[in-house]
């Protein structure tokens, strides 16, 4: 959310930042509704002075024995307690209102991010590794002979309809495989603290990291009214909701394994084949809290997390940063790391970290003291995937696959492979 003092300041400044990102001028309407909701407020302060001082005259007057002025006192008191508990309803519907529009507005990006619509304009800031030459035509991941025989998407497609998966044999194996090599590199060379949260979130946890309210078509809820998250980002950012963190607290950096659950409402017709695109898939995702001026470099910090797991996976991968119209509603500035897979012939989005500034701070309160005794400040937070599990089986098994329709494992993997260095064309460790 966005600080209103900011908006009243500069408001040509506020719109310009929007219009980066394509959207239309919003600052007059927001300054309207402040104003309105500012204006009750004085309002209701003079009604509420003009009762006190008509209260405090009740006594005079009554030992004065002047009826008339006690009767007339006690009257106006009643009314101005009237109009003090309608003009503060009015304030609270106008700030309603504000709040709610403020809540629909996305993050402002850093003067440095690239102008653009789309990825088209995204700017590569970095490659690592030589994609492959193939003797061979190259197959995509569900192609694969050796993967193939472990991606059943016709049962679930009966249990659950499109865009599942159920993995079986080795596949089912490696996708646990990654999911604990990541956890170990994240934890004991990078520093994070591993994490184990809830799938199922409260309205406020969705509305923390802003999910909701523009997004709620994008996930799934409960009958009951939990939330199944989109990504750990929810549930990691949100351990500091509503708190003040005490000095030498930051920087906090957490890490977790979790299902995750997308409606994909926006993305009709791409990516049907295979599993790159689905309804439930599994992270590990990344979160850092920190202070405001760390967190330029933090992001840098995040973006270099990920990039470790591809490089220890032997996958070649880009690095981006993305363009002001292709970034996430609640980032300032965000970085995607892209695999190659050499099944499409194209490199694709694996991680996408991201810096929030204070946006997400502001939306659930979080702060922190530099020193004891200090005035609160907003902290920072930034999130990033490190990696999308199943897209990181994906891009193991195409960089991976051999003329016989085998896959070779990469080094790192295989002692959580049980020492196997190839899925055969069967499906079968070796």
């Amino acid at each position: 959310m966005h600080d209103i003092r900011q908006i009243r300041e500069n408001p040509s400044a506020f719109d310009a930042a929007l219009a980066r990102r394509g959207l239309a001028p919003v600052a007059a309407r927001i300054l309207e509704l402040d104003a309105a909701r500012r204006e009750k407020i004085a309002a209701a302060e003079a009604a509420q002075a003009e009762r006190n001082a008509a209260s405090r005259r009740v006594g005079a007057a009554k030992a004065a024995g002047d009826e008339a002025e006690f009767a007339r006192l006690r009257e106006l008191v009643a009314q101005k307690k009237d109009e003090i508990a309608r003009l503060e309803d009015e304030a609270r519907a106008f700030d309603e209102r504000l709040r709610a529009m403020l809540m629909e507005i996305p993050n402002l990006p850093y003067d440095d991010v690239p102008d653009g619509t789309d990825e088209n304009d995204n700017v590569e800031i970095r490659r690592w590794g030589t994609p492959r030459a193939f003797d061979f035509a190259p197959l995509e991941h569900y192609q694969i002979p050796a993967a193939a025989a472990g991606l059943d998407f016709e049962t679930a497609a009966r249990l659950s309809g499109s865009r599942f998966v159920m993995l079986r044999g080795a596949m089912a194996r490696l996708h646990r495989a990654l999911a604990q090599f990541m956890l170990d590199l994240h934890t004991r060379a990078h520093g994070l603290e591993e994490t184990w949260t809830p799938v199922l979130v409260k309205d406020e946890a969705m509305l923390g990291t802003g999910q909701l309210p523009k997004f709620a078509e994008d996930s799934y809820r409960t009958e009951n009214g939990w939330w199944l998250i989109p990504t750990a980002e929810v549930t990691l950012t949100n351990t500091v909701a509503g708190q003040i963190l005490e000095p030498g607290a930051l920087p906090r950096r957490l890490c977790a394994h979790t299902q995750c659950f997308r409606s994909e409402a926006g993305s009709a017709g791409r990516d049907t084949a295979g599993m790159l695109r689905q309804h439930q898939f599994e992270k590990v995702e990344m979160v850092s809290i920190v202070r405001p001026e760390d967190s330029r470099d933090e992001l840098e910090r995040m973006t270099r997390c990920a990039e470790a797991v591809l490089e220890a996976l032997e996958i070649p991968y880009r690095t981006v940063v993305l363009c002001a119209g292709d970034m996430g509603f609640g980032a300032r500035r965000t970085h995607d790391v892209e695999a190659w897979l050499p099944g499409q012939g194209k490199y694709r989005e694996i991680s996408s970290c991201s810096d929030c500034g204070d946006f997400q701070a502001r939306r659930m309160n979080a702060r922190f003291r530099r020193e004891d005794g200090a005035k609160p400040e907003f902290v920072h937070t930034l999130n990033g995937s490190g990696l999308a599990v199943g897209r990181t089986l994906i891009a193991v098994a195409e960089n991976g696959q051999q003329a016989d329709g085998s896959i070779r494992l990469p080094e790192a993997l295989r002692p959580y492979m049980g020492g196997a260095a190839v899925i055969r064309p069967d499906g079968a460790l070796a």
